[in-house]
């Protein structure tokens, strides 16, 4: 797809890759301690469905051919967005976002999320914008679009 400053590769995911990334799913879902309980109790939670791969709606960001995060965009919601979490902190979160924006703008969608509590910060900072309250499996959320 791009190069995001010379060292982030973005590129559609691979079939073959599914595991992979549902394990680094499974990584950076369970580095969040107000969610790690419940998702260890919830185990089917961490869960990538391989149609979203098949359908091309898996960016994956790669650095140095190594992949550090992947976001799922499944028309206008980003349905996922998962960083290795050794990486947070570097950019690579926010260059998938820019990726999933860019894929939602260009079927003439805004890009909505929902977002826990915590992540708040994170994606307004990504330009996002609280639009109301939803309630998730997991508790209380955000309804976010950018």
């Amino acid at each position: 797809m791009s190069k995001h400053a010379d060292i982030l590769n973005l590129r559609l995911a691979r079939p073959e890759e599914h595991d992979e990334l549902e394990e680094l799913q499974r990584r950076a879902s369970l580095e969040l301690k107000e969610y790690r309980e419940q998702l260890l109790l919830n185990p089917d939670a961490i869960h990538l469905p391989p149609a979203q791969i098949a359908n091309g709606q898996v960016i994956v960001g790669e650095l140095d051919g190594v992949v550090a995060g992947f976001a799922a965009v499944v028309g206008g919601e980003l349905d996922g967005l998962f960083v290795e979490p050794d990486q947070w902190g570097r950019g690579i979160g926010k260059a998938l976002l820019d990726a999933a924006t860019h894929e939602a703008r260009r079927k003439g969608l805004t890009l909505k999320v929902i977002a826990a509590p915590g992540a708040r910060r994170f994606y307004e900072s990504c330009g996002f914008s609280v639009e109301g309250e939803a309630q998730t499996r997991f508790g209380p959320a955000l309804r976010m679009t950018r």
